[in-house]
Order: C-alpha cells, then structure tokens, then sequence
C-alpha cells in the first residue's frame, strides 16, 4: 500500500493514463487491433535518446561545460546569462529535463555563495523557462515533439516553421530579462571538478555515445529505419555501461503505452471520436496551450493528436503550453524540487516567482502565435 501511495505521488500522469486505458478497454474489448495502437517508433527513440544522454551525463560532459564557461563570466549579471542560455540551447540536444537535472543544482551551488536566495530563485525560474522554451525548437527537445515528428509526417522546413519563430522570440526576452538590471561583481568562485578523468580519457568514452546519438538523429529524420538502431544502441549500452540501463524513465513510457492505447480505442467509438474532432479541429493551439496547463504538455500532445489534422499548430501549441502551471512541462517539477529541497521554508515564494514570469511568457509567446496563425 505504500508503494502504491509512493507511485501515485510520484507518477500522477502515469496512473491516470493507466486508468484511462483499463476504463476505454471495457469499451473496446481487447483484439489483435490493440497491437497496431502504439507508435514502436516513437517509443524506440525515446528509449534510445534518454539512455544515449545518460551516457554522456555520466562521463561528465555537461558539467564540464558549466565548469568552462563559469571561468568567462565576470559579473553576477555574466554568469546569469550564461546558465540562462545554457539551459536554453543544451536542452535542444539533452531534452529540458536533463538540462535542469544538470544546471540548476550546479546553479544553486555557485550562487549559494552569494547568500541572496531572491536572486537563486529569479534566476532557477528563468532557467526552467529557457529549458522549457529552447527544447521546442528540435525534434529530440522534449518528448512531445519527438512523438509529433515522428506520427505527422511534417517535414524539416514544417517543423522549424511551426516552433523556431517562438524559439527566437524567447530567446530575446530571455536576454533582456537576464540583462536588464543593476549588475554586481562576481564574487570568487572555486567549483572543483570531481573527475580525475583526463581529457583524452573523457574523449574516448564520448565516441560511442556520440556515434550512437548520430544514428538516432538519423531515424529521427527518417533516413534509417529505428529497429536496427534499437538493436545497435542495447548493444553498445550493454558492452560499454550496462547501468545505464537503470536510467531510463521506464515510466514515461509506459505513460506513452498507456495514452496509445487510450485514445486507441477512443478512436473506434465513433461518437466520442467525432466529438473530440470537432473539439480540436481548428482550435490545435488553444487546447494544446489549454489542456497542457492540467494534464502537463506530453500526454497533451499525445491526447490531442489522435483528433487533429493541423500537426503544426498542436505543435505549436504543447510546446508554449509548457509555460503557466508548474505541471504544464513536468520538467518544471524538478527545478522546484531542487530549489525547495535547499530552500524548504520558499515553496510559496517559488510558485509566486514561478507563475508571474511563465504567465507572462505565455502570454507575449501567445498572443504572437494568434497573430501568426
């Protein structure tokens, strides 16, 4: 019973997915059909990247980076716009919550020093708004637009029009946030580095995740077939770091399992089926905005594309509705986590901080993507 609690805390869109799945099956009883429910190739390349990424954050990488560019910042104001931005274009390539994963810590440890907690907070907020906002604008930033890319067909040019204008946008209000404001030096700052690993050394053990990471980007734009990638990557895995296997979020695909068979079945009762077409059809990215700010923007994007026809407007959609509520990206959770984890007594300053600068990124992103549309 405790470990159904912990599960439930833990896991919340997991077991309403699963819930939602028991129920639509005794609508739709279980058949041979149920088997061409799920999107293999979707599920192939999440596992695939998340086991790649944990690769390369084991040997070190990204904290290295943060190491490097810690010594180019010359002021409070420098070094802020450096971990805003890292978060930004790292999540690109290492998903938003890996970025968060590997900064926000290594950015409460730096600006601990300070001993200012209000300018901690601002500046893990913008951090998860960066990661939020700059995994849009590649199909392996987050797991929605994988699975998006992956089911709709849209081509490269289709992708990049229906994300990077919001991407470039956030870009620039990210960098007039970080850089509007009084400036302070930067106090002496020792990060030690904890590998004892030469540079030669970390470089040999990048090549294979490296290699592997290209082959994924190739099925990703549909030039090699996932199977033999699948195959290729468990493998290496295998042979190179078998605990990596214990790093995948075996639960997030299970999600996806559970949503596939879900709106599976929703598809084949006609009434409901026509009834949530009409719903989406033509409104993609106000209820994509809408329906990620209760249900979080991945099960979002996977409900929603079962009754749409306009992929680039979903697409659109989920990804600003990541901004707004703490659970409309659930990579926010973990920054939360790590703030309050350091700073228990500041859960309620977090959420104020949190929800007035999403809100208002959300609506400038918004009203932008109405005048587009």
């Amino acid at each position: 019973m405790k470990l159904l609690k912990i599960l439930i805390k833990n896991e919340t869109v997991l077991c309403v997915a699963f819930i939602l799945a028991v129920l639509s099956a005794f609508m739709v009883h279980p058949d041979a059909a149920y088997l061409a429910y799920p999107d293999y190739r979707t599920i192939a390349l999440l596992f695939c990247l998340m086991i790649i990424v944990a690769g390369f954050q084991s040997i070190g990488i990204f904290a290295m980076l943060g190491h490097f560019l810690l010594k180019g910042a010359g002021s409070v104001r420098g070094l802020s716009a450096i971990m805003v931005l890292l978060c930004f274009f790292s999540s690109m390539v290492i998903t938003n919550d890996v970025t968060l994963i590997t900064f926000v810590p290594f950015t409460i440890l730096v600006f601990r020093m300070s001993g200012k907690v209000e300018q901690i907070l601002r500046l893990v907020v913008l951090e998860t708004i960066a990661a939020n906002l700059g995994s849009m604008a590649t199909p392996i930033g987050n797991p929605q637009n994988l699975y998006l890319y992956s089911v709709s067909g849209l081509t490269v040019a289709e992708f990049a029009r229906a994300v990077l204008p919001y991407a470039g946008l956030a870009f620039v209000m990210l960098l007039a946030v970080v850089l509007i404001g009084r400036d302070e030096p930067l106090l002496d700052v020792v990060v030690k580095e904890r590998s004892e690993r030469t540079g030669g050394e970390i470089f040999r053990q990048t090549i294979p995740f490296l290699i592997l990471l290209l082959l994924c980007l190739l099925v990703v734009f549909r030039v090699l077939p996932y199977q033999p990638v699948l195959i290729c990557v468990m493998v290496v895995v295998l042979l190179v770091d078998r605990k990596l296997y214990l790093s995948v979020d075996y639960f997030l695909l299970l999600t996806f399992l559970c949503f596939f068979i879900f709106i599976g079945n929703m598809k084949r009762i006609p009434a409901v089926s026509d009834f949530l077409i009409s719903v989406v059809q033509g409104r993609e990215l106000l209820t994509g905005i809408l329906a990620s700010q209760v249900i979080s923007n991945v099960p979002a994007a996977i409900l929603l594309s079962g009754f749409s026809t306009d992929f680039s407007a979903l697409l659109t959609g989920v990804n600003l509705g990541g901004l707004g509520t703490l659970i409309a990206s659930l990579a926010s959770l973990i920054s939360f986590k790590f703030f309050t984890r350091e700073y228990p007594n500041r859960k309620g300053a977090f959420m104020k901080s949190f929800t007035a600068w999403n809100v208002m990124f959300l609506l400038v992103l918004t009203l932008a993507a109405l005048v587009l549309e």
